[in-house]
């Protein structure tokens, strides 16, 4: 019998829920007794997890988002998650930690330049946190094309975890990584989880009641079977949602402690992580992908763009609000651009770096010396980095969560419209032009199907805030 490993892939994510305007969080009493969702899923998932040391048996990526919350909110949880990754890199040579695109935006919709800087600043958030680069980087939602992939082969990473049905072929094997060839000549590597494990730990509660009935029960039986003297190592993936261990399933942190602890070892299966399988393992088989596609939403990524079974009859709001978006996207970039070029080597390389600002590793005006072509002025460097903050608004306005619900009237969609009126606002203030009526007249076409209410109403609210 062959080697026969499995892994446990645990993405860590929460919309944000701080107000775009004051960065403060609000007051949700649908959490009590915490003040917010934040504080709830951190008391009942991430702490635990760390406190069990369940983060240095699994693979785990967290939003960049949300690791910032709770670098603030909780230090001493976010030292532990560090220092579990870190013990693996010690030992192994490869930690267990990987990236995730900063603002969980959808990226196969999303412009090259986008793509770009959404990677660049996950990578850069990762190394800023965990001090060191990333092998792999989560995709939200695993929604991928080539293009995307290119980009994170430019950035060096080496590997992304993908849905089966995202393979060009039905007929992949589970067990094994694949290399996906690119169309500039760069490969990358792509776990393809396992479908149907994933599904049971993921909507089954009463599959993840008992780790040792789930080990022998469950997870042996999806090795397949070799005959002698062909036996290949197999690697089983199963990925899910961090928040499900504690949080979506009360006390499932217990299971997967002992899952890996316990009742695998006591089986002879051994948990390891992607990036330590491919020290051993580098992938020998080629697969190609479909393009457009998501683990979340069996119709591409229909469900960001417009109507979609997943959200049946919903689909209007949703297309009218991609549409507005992309219409100030385009013209805040001829903002930025117009500004900016005059200035600077590389307007975009410029944006990109910006995240080393936000991250406090650098002061504006050491970027500014570093990219400028001669000295600015006092007048300019005021209105690019206001542009800059603008840009910095524009990407969170397309967080995937906008648009993964049925209505408009829920907190995500319009915390992404107060996004976008920031960004206005902010545009506005550096060069005097207002991209707000033609912005306020798309997002009227933006309406709750419960109570009617309308995005453009969102937005000319933000704006006066």
């Amino acid at each position: 019998m062959g080697l026969r490993t499995f892994g446990i892939h645990a993405h860590f994510y929460q919309p944000p829920r701080e107000n775009p305007l004051t960065g403060v969080m609000p007051i949700e009493e649908s959490a009590a007794p915490y003040k917010n969702w934040n504080e709830r899923i951190h008391a009942e998932c991430y702490r635990p997890n760390a406190e069990l040391g369940n983060f240095q048996q699994i693979g785990f990526n967290i939003g960049p988002t949300l690791f910032n919350w709770m670098a603030g909110y909780d230090p001493q949880t976010c030292a532990r998650i560090v220092a579990q990754d870190r013990a693996n890199l010690e030992r192994h040579q490869a930690g267990n930690a990987i990236a995730q695109a900063y603002n969980h935006t959808i990226l196969p919709l999303g412009s090259l330049q986008d793509k770009l800087t959404q990677v660049y600043w996950g990578i850069a958030d990762f190394k800023h946190r965990f001090n060191r680069p990333p092998q792999g980087m989560w995709l939200p939602e695993t929604a991928v094309d080539y293009e995307t992939l290119e980009v994170l082969t430019r950035l060096g990473i080496q590997f992304a975890i993908l849905a089966p049905w995202q393979a060009s072929q039905a007929d992949i094997d589970p067990g094994q990584p694949y290399q996906v060839e690119l169309p500039a000549g760069r490969q990358i590597t792509a776990f393809f989880y396992h479908s149907e494990l994933s599904a049971q730990v993921s909507f089954d509660a009463q599959a993840t009641v008992n780790a040792d009935r789930f080990a022998q029960s469950i997870l042996i039986p999806a090795f397949k079977n070799t005959p002698p003297g062909r036996d290949e190592p197999q690697y089983l993936l199963i990925a899910s949602d961090g928040e499900l261990y504690g949080h979506h399933q009360p006390l499932r942190q217990y299971f997967l402690a002992h899952l890996l602890n316990g009742a695998s070892a006591s089986l002879g299966l051994q948990p390891i992580y992607p990036a330590q399988w491919l020290k051993k393992h580098p992938a020998r088989q080629r697969m190609a992908i479909q393009e457009r596609t998501s683990w979340s939403c069996h119709h591409g990524v229909a469900r960001w763009v417009g109507e979609c079974p997943c959200t049946p009859g919903n689909g209007e709001w949703k297309f009218w609000l991609r549409y507005a978006f992309d219409r100030l996207a385009a013209d805040l970039d001829h903002l930025y651009l117009d500004s900016t070029r005059p200035l600077f080597k590389d307007p975009w390389l410029l944006r990109n770096q910006y995240i080393h600002v936000l991250l406090g590793e650098l002061s504006l005006e050491t970027l500014f010396s570093e990219h400028a072509q001669r000295s600015l002025t006092t007048e300019e460097s005021l209105r690019v980095s206001l542009l800059l903050e603008a840009q910095r608004e524009r990407q969170r306005m397309f967080t995937s969560c906008g648009w993964f619900f049925e209505d408009f009237d829920r907190i995500e969609p319009r915390n992404n419209v107060a996004y976008a009126a920031q960004s206005v606002r902010l545009a506005r203030q550096a060069t005097g032009i207002d991209l707000a009526p033609q912005t306020a007249r798309d997002l009227g076409r933006v309406l709750s199907q419960r109570v009617k209410l309308s995005a453009e109403t969102v937005f000319q609210q933000a704006m006066r805030e």
